[in-house]
């Protein structure tokens, strides 16, 4: 019997979500497994990987075949490495103080890097939400004073009596001041 670690697909059309499991090659994606070992979650970003590395690390050493998905999935939670520093304690070439001491050092680096990846992620999504929401504001307030000169403009044709007394009041203080000016230097 030929066992591969692959991905099982659930979740709804366009919203995917997938277990990690141990399964004979033979049985169909969705079908009978073995053993259940995790959890993937792509629409996420980065995307959420549960997975329990020493039972992936056990079907690994035991011949399992990981699909190319899915040995990407356990690169990058270190499952592969768990299988290489177990091969090395076997062939003598470390202890498992040692091999448990990389392991351990090997996954806090990696937790960094995700770690600084998703605040660059986050800073980035922050930073174009507030340039989105200034060219809102910018947009908003052009819309308002397009409002506000309509709104002028139909006031004017709605009241032109007013405009016309308005217009003709300082013509005549004008000329009142001017009389006024020339009377006495006259």
């Amino acid at each position: 019997m030929s066992v591969k670690i692959r991905l099982q697909r659930h979740g709804r059309s366009k919203s995917p979500f997938y277990h990690v499991v141990v399964a004979d090659s033979r049985a169909p994606r969705d079908g009978k497994f073995i053993e259940k070992i995790g959890s993937y979650l792509p629409q996420t970003q980065p995307a959420t990987i549960e997975l329990d590395v020493d039972r992936a690390s056990y079907w690994l050493q035991n011949g399992a075949q990981p699909t190319d998905t899915c040995r990407a999935i356990l690169s990058y939670k270190g499952a592969l490495m768990k299988q290489h520093l177990a091969v090395g304690v076997k062939k003598g070439a470390m202890t498992q103080e040692q091999a448990d001491a990389k392991f351990a050092a090997w996954i806090s680096e990696k937790e960094s890097k995700v770690q600084s990846h998703v605040t660059r992620v986050k800073s980035g999504v922050t930073e174009q939400l507030a340039a989105k929401l200034a060219h809102e504001a910018k947009v908003n307030q052009a819309r308002l004073d397009k409002i506000a000169a309509k709104a002028a403009a139909a006031e004017a044709a709605a009241n032109p009596v007013e405009e016309v007394a308005t217009e003709e009041a300082p013509a005549t203080e004008e000329a009142a001041t001017e009389e006024a000016t020339e009377t006495p230097a006259e």
